[in-house]
């Protein structure tokens, strides 16, 4: 018996001929701070002149960045796909001390299994994870981001780039309408 057909829907939004694309690790504080900014940029600058495109950039010291990142990846799969994916990044942006150790090596997390990650993920977004998070490939996925990331040099996060080109002078801390200004420089 076959397993059956999944799709990990892209984490895209707008549709112009601009590509910003976002390397963000869900838990780390600058890219949560990143996040939040993307549907204002999107806005000011058109949807029609940007695409927005989000990468998953799991870093190791963000101790359940692997399971966080496979929980959006398996919220993809979803029938609301990247709907799903995005009030899943945003509820764990919302929530993110839950998911963090203290100096990223203790505290009460210590004794959090991956389930109860899942389940506090779940919770905090209203969507049901537990299954997608168990499509025995998804790893497919979260290799794709992994891979694309190492292709382009990027190390931390959040990392930005425009037209496939990385822009280390821009920062989470940015205003909105600077990032729209760049993006719409011809």
């Amino acid at each position: 018996m076959t397993e059956p057909a999944w799709r990990a829907a892209p984490l895209t939004w707008g549709r112009g001929p601009r590509v910003f694309e976002a390397f963000l690790e869900p838990t780390c504080p600058y890219s949560v701070r990143a996040l939040g900014k993307l549907d204002d940029l999107l806005a000011q600058a058109g949807e029609e002149k940007i695409t927005i495109k989000i990468r998953l950039q799991s870093q190791p010291w963000h101790m359940y960045s692997g399971v966080i990142v496979r929980c959006i990846l398996a919220a993809s799969t979803l029938p609301d796909g990247r709907g799903a994916a995005k009030s899943v990044m945003a509820a764990i942006a919302a929530h993110r001390e839950a998911f963090e150790f203290e100096r990223h090596c203790g505290g009460a997390n210590l004794d959090v299994t991956p389930n109860e990650v899942i389940a506090r993920i779940e919770e905090y977004s209203g969507k049901k994870l537990a299954a997608a998070f168990a499509i025995p490939d998804l790893d497919r996925e979260i290799k794709w981001h992994c891979r694309y990331a190492r292709q382009n040099g990027i190390h931390v996060s959040p990392t930005f780039m425009i037209d496939g080109v990385v822009q280390p002078d821009m920062g989470s801390g940015d205003p909105v309408a600077d990032w729209a200004a760049r993006l719409l420089k011809s």
